[in-house]
């Protein structure tokens, strides 16, 4: 009689142990939006900068470094990122102080991509408002990187040796005065004069001409509604020439008043300096197109 031999179950094998690593990748990620949502006081934009820097930290071959995890702890309502991230890092090393010095950087990104925008927008704005004056060549609107210039021909607003302005030049300043009046830009306003002499009471030289010309245009400005502490009045007499004095025709362009409308947050002091760079690389043959 043959005796009957037990068999074992087979072991099946678990096709499923995916899923405990799956659940471990779940529950850390859990974990993660639980820490962004706990120090949610600034914008997406920024959390996506420091989350960034920290994976670039991370994955940084170089150093190989081992850090501790970021503390939270108390959690400061209103405080900036910046902050937050200088204060961790004075425990945390230099990690957090690089999440810190690139999410300024971004900032200053951010800064300067809305100053182009709101120059973008003036330059546009005054091209519709100026059009038909720029359609008869006696306006010009040119955006450069950090400014926009205007240059009006004095004939539009002066009558010859004089800095009054005329009724002509109500219609031109007007559009540009109501625009100017709700932006954040500082304003140059600059006279300039063909090398002409002129010798009056009033006008000893064209320097005074020059001076007074755009002194007249800044207290138009200020009667309409722009703040004072934003202009500056400068006059260059005949010396910043964009035209042949040889000529009508170029002595008609250089005899002009030009607004420097600088972008928000540019001072005076910056734009002074980069006048300066200008004229030194225009003694060795660079030009500024008219």
């Amino acid at each position: 009689m043959r005796t009957s031999r037990r068999h074992r179950p087979e072991e099946h094998e678990n096709h499923e142990r995916w899923l405990v690593s799956y659940a471990d990748f779940i529950t850390l990620l859990f974990a993660f939006f639980v820490v962004m949502y706990a120090i949610s006081s600034v914008n997406e934009g920024k959390y996506r900068v420091l989350s960034d820097a920290l994976n670039s930290a991370f994955a940084d071959s170089k150093s190989r470094r081992i850090v501790d995890p970021i503390q939270i702890g108390e959690i400061k309502r209103g405080g900036s990122v910046i902050e937050m991230l200088k204060e961790q890092s004075n425990s945390d090393g230099s990690l957090a102080a690089d999440a810190a010095s690139a999410v300024a950087s971004a900032q200053t990104a951010a800064e300067i991509a809305y100053q182009q925008s709101q120059l973008d927008q003036l330059f546009r704005e005054l091209q519709e408002e100026l059009a038909p004056f720029i359609a008869d060549q006696m306006v010009s609107v040119v955006r450069e990187s950090e400014w926009i210039e205007v240059d009006m021909k004095s004939s539009l607003l002066f009558a010859s040796g004089s800095a009054e302005l005329g009724q002509s030049a109500l219609p031109v300043l007007h559009p540009i005065t109501e625009l100017l009046r709700t932006s954040p830009n500082e304003i140059h306003v600059e006279g300039h004069t063909d090398d002409v002499p002129i010798n009056t009471v009033q006008f000893p030289s064209n320097w005074e001409l020059s001076a007074a010309r755009a002194a007249s245009v800044v207290h138009e400005f200020m009667r309409g509604g722009v703040e004072p502490s934003r202009m500056a009045a400068i006059g260059y007499s005949q010396y910043q020439p964009v035209g042949d004095n040889h000529t009508d025709d170029g002595r008609n362009r250089n005899r002009r008043v030009v607004l420097m409308l600088l972008a928000a947050g540019q001072t005076r002091h910056k734009r002074v300096g980069e006048d300066a760079a200008r004229q030194f690389t225009s003694g060795f043959g660079g030009s500024k197109q008219p």
